[in-house]
């Protein structure tokens, strides 16, 4: 026996839902996307030698064929950027690892993007052919160094990290020498960003980083450089607010 159905068709989606299942697989893609890069980086972080780097001296690792003057390059960058961020802090709590490529092929292998180099948590940066420069290097170990001398909870501002890591890499583009007084070379707005989401969301460039580098410059001149930093450090691991710090 057979029979036949006449009721209703099932109903098509919408154009509006459509578009809603479209735009929710782009941005699924995109978070997976940038969680297998992070993934990538962190794990060349644990195992340089997977990702074809070897080491070259102690905690600092080189892409595998490279010649005796770039090895030699990537030595001289990791001893002078670690001295700038000795010189500043009085010693060093952080020992991180250092991964330099000198190929796009090689940073883009260990999950590395546009950027000239970033720091990974406080365990270890890496470095991309564009990245292999004292001032690149010193602002990343700088942002390592602060995070590890933060007990949790001990948070800065987003501005703040990052300008800090600007005065201690002492970078020119968004600081004025060190023989002037004031340093700035952009006044800081009225608000500037509070945490990393924010930073990413903002407006890039030089701006944003030298308004951030004026505010953290004029404070430390202002409370005795680089020993108003280790009393903030002091401080808000202390349980101290970081507002009622930096007045």
């Amino acid at each position: 026996m057979t029979s036949s159905y006449r009721g209703r068709p099932p109903r098509r989606p919408g154009r509006r839902k459509l578009w809603w299942f479209a735009g929710a697989a782009v941005v699924s893609t995109v978070v997976v996307a940038a969680a297998a890069l992070i993934f990538t980086t962190a794990t060349a972080t644990v195992c340089p030698a997977c990702f074809g780097l070897v080491e070259a001296q102690p905690q600092l690792y080189v892409e595998r064929g490279v010649s005796a003057e770039q090895r030699q390059q990537a030595a001289s960058v990791f001893d002078q950027a670690s001295r700038r961020v000795t010189d500043f802090y009085g010693g060093r709590h952080s020992s991180p690892r250092v991964l330099v490529c000198f190929t796009s092929r090689c940073y883009e292998r260990i999950g590395g993007g546009g950027e000239r180099g970033q720091a990974i948590a406080d365990r270890a940066i890496v470095l991309s052919p564009r990245g292999v420069d004292v001032v690149i290097a010193s602002h990343e170990l700088a942002h390592i160094e602060l995070h590890k001398r933060l007990l949790p909870g001990s948070d800065v501002p987003q501005w703040f990290d990052e300008g800090l890591a600007v005065l201690v890499s002492d970078d020119r583009r968004y600081l004025l020498p060190d023989t002037v007084t004031d340093r700035c070379r952009a006044e800081p707005g009225q608000t500037l960003p509070e945490t990393l989401a924010q930073w990413r969301a903002a407006r890039t460039g030089e701006q944003l980083y030298a308004e951030s580098a004026c505010r953290v410059s004029r404070w430390a001149e202002k409370h005795g450089g680089p020993a108003a930093v280790l009393e903030l450090i002091d401080r808000l691991n202390r349980g101290e607010s970081f507002a009622a710090i930096f007045t």
